[in-house]
């Protein structure tokens, strides 16, 4: 163990070399202090989820690791307090691939046996109103086929729900993240995953100067549409395409067509614009609502 006079030294000396301009220097990540809550403040129960997979299928594929880590915050996203996470590895009905082994480190020998309880994750995950997820599009889709209770629960995206860009960042993927937000973890295991998005979403973005986790309430509290654009003439899939439409060529039970999600706002212009520069004609085209209790899912 490290003692308080060494890390004192280290901390000046680390302070010293950023001041030169020449260095940057990564910490470890370290635990989060609780908060006080402030009188007559609400505040709610989250949980920030990850999961390690046999592979990328929900259908064919199995969770061999999970962790969930439950955080108490106020309704203007201020994170209050870390709590004790659930972490627990499961034992699949193949063995774990070779290339998910060198991935994850989590190999034949450390499941042996291990068993997750699916009324136990549901008995963990009843306080929470919001799941979080860094790519909640594929571990909600696996979460929700191992355990009932997570279809009734609001989610989001650490991933795609904040403007990780406008705040200084080049790439997506956690690792990058906290590398540009100055701090290095544990990678590639569930629980180091979830502390480390918690981080960075307790943290102020540069421009607002709030947390990143306020950014990502206000887009999952807001609902969306999608717009399928059915049987649209083959010579504008160009337009649809540069307009940000993508194609749904998979036989998944939607339609075999381009598609777009857009906002609330923006639905009725979206739909003129179809009917007058793609179709030419009054269409009537499927729009589904989406919102935090079906985004990321296979329902939509």
């Amino acid at each position: 163990m490290i003692s308080t006079s060494l890390t004192d030294d280290l901390e000046t000396y680390a302070r010293a070399l950023e001041a030169s301009g020449e260095f940057r220097i990564l910490r470890r990540l370290s635990k989060r202090e609780a908060v006080p809550v402030p009188e007559g403040v609400a505040t709610r129960r989250g949980l920030f989820v990850d999961v390690e997979t046999t592979g990328l299928d929900p259908s064919q594929d199995e969770i061999i690791e999970l962790a969930m880590v439950p955080f108490i915050y106020g309704l203007d996203g201020e994170i209050y307090e870390i709590e004790a996470p659930f972490h627990r590895l499961r034992q699949p009905s193949r063995p774990i691939p070779t290339e998910i082994t060198a991935l994850t480190g989590i190999d034949d020998a450390m499941v042996a046996n291990a068993v997750i309880d699916p009324l136990e994750v549901a008995n963990f995950i009843e306080e929470a109103v919001l799941v979080i997820a860094h790519n909640a599009a594929f571990d909600r889709r696996f979460l929700e086929r191992f355990c009932e209770s997570f279809t009734k629960v609001a989610w989001a995206c650490s991933m795609t729900q904040v403007d990780w860009s406008s705040a200084g960042h080049e790439g997506l993927k956690l690792s990058y993240l906290a590398s540009g937000a100055g701090f290095f973890y544990d990678r590639h295991r569930a629980s180091h995953d979830c502390l480390a998005a918690l981080e960075l979403l307790a943290r102020p973005l540069v421009e607002s100067g709030r947390p990143a986790f306020a950014e990502l309430l206000e887009r999952a509290r807001a609902p969306t549409w999608r717009i399928w654009a059915e049987d649209a003439p083959f010579d504008m899939k160009d337009a649809l395409k540069s307009r940000g439409y993508r194609w749904n060529g998979d036989p998944n039970g939607k339609p075999r067509a381009w598609y777009v999600d857009v906002a609330e706002a923006r639905r009725e212009t979206e739909f003129e614009y179809l009917k007058n520069e793609i179709y030419g004609r009054d269409v009537t085209l499927p729009m589904y609502r989406i919102d935090a209790y079906n985004r990321f899912s296979d329902r939509v």
